[in-house]
C-alpha cells in the first residue's frame, strides 16, 4: 500500500527563516528558539540577487553562495541534529556544491552525523550556445525575441527547477538540502511531497503545497511585514517569521511562533497570495496551480486555513534567468529647500543635464516629497532629489566626471540647494547587470541530486508536462453608474482596500483587495484597467493585464514594462516595484461614504485599530517522522 493510500500523516510543520539575501540574520536563531517544527526553509534568491552574485562568482569561482548563511547555521548544527529537524534552502546560489563542502567540514569538525545533499542542474550558462544551435532560441518570456537578438554576453543562466529533487534528497536521508535556482515554493513543496508521500499526479495536493510555499517564502510578509494594515497589528515593531502546517490533502494552516510579534490574519495571508503572481494560473515546474478558488479562513488567533487550490499538469517549459553586463550606473542625492520648489527643480534638472551631457547616456532625476504648507522645521520645507546616471563606460562616471560636476553647483545653482557632506560620496560606479527571462523546454535540463556519500540521482522532467495553459481573461467591469443618491466622498483608495506589489522581471504586479466584504462589489467595479491608469500615471502607454480573485476580494494587475528590463538595471529608486501598491492606495477617488473605514482599516478578520487580537496559542509538539 502506498503512503498516499495509508492513513494521513500529521501536518508537516515548516518554518521560514529567510525571505531574501540580506534578511534578518537572527531569524534562524528565532526559529530554533520558537515552537516545535519539522522543516526549516530559507529563501535567499531573487532575480536581482542572482544578478549581484553572478558578477562576484565570476571573480571567485569558489564563492557564489550566501556566505552569511554559514554563519547563521553553524551555531545550530548540533540542535538540528539533536531535534531531527530538516533544513532546505536555496542559499547555494550559483555554487551549491561549494556550500555543501563548507557545511560538511563544519559538521565533521563538530563530530555530528548530519547528511548534506545538494541539488544541481539549474546552471545552463556553458550550454547556451549548444542549446541555441540545437534549435532552442531561449525566447524572452514577455517579448518572444530570441536570445541571439539581445547583443549581450551572458555571465549567468539559471533555470528554475522544481521540488522533486528536494523530495528525493530527503527520502535518501539528507538532513540539509542545499539548492541553487529552484522555484521559491519548491523549498516547501519538496518537503511536503516527501512527508506525505505525494505522487507526481496528485495535482490538487501539489497545488496546495505550492500555495503554502508561496506564502511561506517571504517570511514576515505573512505576519504583518510590508502590510497596508500594519497599524492595527500587535508587536509589529519586530514581526516574527511565518510557519505553515501542511496537511495531507494539500491544505495548510498559516501561523507563526507564539512568542513572536506581528499577527497572522486572512489579510496578511492574502497580501502574500497576491504578491508576484502571473495571474490565476500559477505556473510551476511540478504543477500548474489554479488560484481562482483559493480562499482563506481565520480559524483561531494567528491561524489562517488556506484551501481551494486546484492543480493541473505543469508546463513543458521553464524560465531561465539570464544575466549579462550592460554598462555602469551611479547614484547621488541633493536637497532643495524653500518656496518655488517646482521652478528650483526645473532649473536644477536643466543644470545637471548640461553639466553631464556627453558623459552619461541616461539621467534619472527624481524629487521626493513636497514641502509642508506650514513647515515647523527647515527639513519640513525640504525636498530630496535623487540623481541617477547611466553610462556605457565606467570612466564616464568617475569622480571627476560625475561627483565633482554635481558638487560644483553650490554657488551657482538654486537657493536652498545643498548635498549631504556627511554622507559617503558617490565615487564608485556600480556595474549594471541586465536580465533576460528566457524560456527553455524542461527536457533540456539535467536536474540532479548529489548525496552526502557522492551518489547522484537524476530527476527526469514530469512525464505529463505539456504546453503552458493560457491565463484566463476577465472581462472589464461595467462602468460605475451615477451615485443615484448614494453619498460619496473623495478619499484615498487605502480607506477601503489593502494592496501588495512586486516585480516579475520588468513587469510590476499589483494586487488590491477589499478590507471588508461589503466593499468588494464596489471595488471590483471601480478598479477597471482604465481606473488603474488614472491611479498610476506612470503606467500610461504600457500594457496592463487585469484579473479578479473573488474568493480573496481582490483585483490583480500586471503592468508590463513598468520596471524597465528588471530591477538590476532599473534606474528608479523603487527598483523592484515594492511601493507601487501603496502609491495606488494613496490616490484619491470617489468612494461611497458607507464603505469608508478608519485611516488604517483592519479588514474583516483583523484586529480593530488599537485593539489587540486574542493571545496566541502555542502548537503542540509535532511528532518525529519514523
Amino acid at each position: 500500500m502506498s503512503m498516499i493510500d495509508s492513513p494521513p500523516r500529521e501536518p508537516l510543520v515548516v518554518a521560514s527563516f529567510s525571505g531574501y539575501f540580506g534578511d534578518r540574520a537572527s531569524a534562524l536563531d528565532e526559529a530554533m528558539a520558537g515552537d516545535p517544527l519539522h522543516v526549516l526553509i530559507g529563501d535567499y534568491l531573487a532575480e536581482i540577487t542572482l544578478a549581484g552574485i553572478s558578477a562576484r562568482f565570476r571573480k571567485d569561482p569558489s564563492q557564489g553562495y550566501a556566505e552569511y548563511f554559514v554563519r547563521q547555521v553553524q551555531p545550530h548544527l548540533a540542535g538540528i541534529a539533536a531535534r531531527g529537524v530538516k533544513l532546505v534552502t536555496n542559499a547555494g546560489g550559483l555554487n551549491p556544491r561549494a556550500l555543501a563542502q563548507v557545511l560538511r567540514g563544519l559538521i565533521a569538525e563538530a563530530g555530528l552525523a548530519l547528511k548534506v545533499a545538494c541539488v544541481e542542474g539549474d546552471n545552463v550558462l556553458d550550454r547556451l550556445a549548444l542549446l541555441q544551435a540545437a534549435g532552442h532560441p531561449l525566447r524572452h518570456l514577455d517579448t518572444g525575441a530570441p536570445l541571439a537578438s539581445w547583443g549581450r554576453a551572458p555571465i549567468s543562466a539559471n533555470a528554475y527547477l522544481g521540488a522533486w529533487g528536494i523530495a528525493a534528497a530527503l527520502r535518501e536521508g539528507a538532513d540539509i538540502v542545499l539548492c541553487g535556482r529552484v522555484t521559491d515554493s519548491s523549498l516547501t513543496l519538496g518537503p511536503a511531497a516527501w512527508w506525505h508521500g505525494w505522487r507526481q499526479d496528485d495535482w490538487d495536493r501539489l497545488a496546495g503545497g505550492v500555495i503554502a510555499g508561496h506564502i511561506l517564502e517571504c517570511g514576515p510578509h505573512a505576519t504583518g511585514g510590508n502590510f497596508s494594515g500594519f497599524a492595527a497589528l500587535p508587536g509589529i515593531t519586530f514581526p516574527g517569521f511565518v510557519v505553515g502546517e501542511i496537511a495531507a490533502d494539500g491544505s495548510s494552516i498559516i501561523t507563526k511562533h507564539a512568542r513572536d510579534g506581528g499577527a497572522v490574519t486572512t489579510d496578511t495571508v492574502t497580501a502574500q497570495l497576491v504578491y508576484e503572481i502571473q495571474g490565476p494560473k500559477y505556473l510551476n515546474p511540478d504543477v500548474t496551480v489554479d488560484l481562482s478558488g483559493v480562499h482563506c479562513e481565520q480559524v483561531g488567533p494567528d491561524r489562517v486555513r488556506v484551501g481551494g487550490a486546484r492543480g493541473e499538469p505543469p508546463p513543458d517549459t521553464t524560465k531561465v534567468a539570464v544575466f549579462a553586463p550592460e554598462g555602469w550606473q551611479i547614484v547621488s542625492w541633493a536637497f532643495v529647500t524653500g518656496v518655488d520648489i517646482d521652478r528650483k527643480l526645473a532649473l536644477l534638472r536643466a543644470q545637471l543635464h548640461r553639466l553631464l551631457a556627453g558623459h552619461v547616456d541616461h539621467l534619472e532625476i527624481t524629487a521626493f516629497g513636497a514641502p509642508a504648507a506650514q513647515p515647523e522645521s527647515q527639513y519640513e520645507a525640504t525636498v530630496a532629489v535623487r540623481i541617477a546616471a547611466q553610462a556605457g563606460e565606467r570612466d564616464a562616471l568617475t569622480e571627476e566626471n560625475f561627483f565633482t560636476r554635481l558638487n560644483s553647483l553650490y554657488l551657482w545653482s538654486v537657493p536652498g540647494f545643498y548635498t549631504d557632506s556627511g554622507a559617503e560620496r558617490a565615487l564608485k560606479p556600480m556595474r549594471r547587470i541586465e536580465y533576460w527571462p528566457a524560456v527553455l523546454h524542461v527536457g533540456q535540463l539535467a536536474h540532479t541530486v548529489v548525496l552526502d556519500d557522492g551518489r547522484t540521482l537524476d530527476i527526469p522532467p514530469h512525464p505529463q508536462a505539456g504546453p503552458a495553459r493560457p491565463q484566463p481573461v476577465h472581462a472589464e467591469p461595467e462602468p460605475l453608474p451615477p451615485a443615484a443618491g448614494r453619498a460619496t466622498q473623495r478619499a484615498p483608495l487605502g480607506r477601503v482596500a489593502f494592496a501588495r506589489s512586486g516585480d516579475k522581471g520588468g513587469n510590476s504586479n499589483v494586487g488590491v483587495w477589499a478590507a471588508q466584504e461589503k466593499a468588494w462589489p464596489w471595488l471590483r467595479q471601480a478598479l477597471s484597467t482604465e481606473m488603474l491608469r488614472r491611479l498610476l500615471p506612470q503606467a500610461q502607454g504600457l500594457e496592463i493585464v487585469r484579473h479578479e480573485f473573488a474568493h480573496l476580494r481582490a483585483v490583480h494587475f500586471i503592468v508590463r514594462g513598468l520596471l524597465g528590463c528588471g530591477g538590476s538595471t532599473n534606474l528608479q529608486a523603487d527598483q523592484v516595484g515594492k511601493a507601487v501598491g501603496e502609491f495606488v492606495l494613496s490616490r484619491q477617488i470617489e468612494i461611497p461614504v458607507e464603505l469608508l473605514v478608519d485611516e488604517h482599516p483592519a479588514g474583516a478578520h483583523g484586529a480593530a485599530p488599537g485593539v489587540p487580537p486574542p493571545a496566541p496559542t502555542a502548537r503542540a509538539a509535532p511528532q518525529t517522522r519514523p
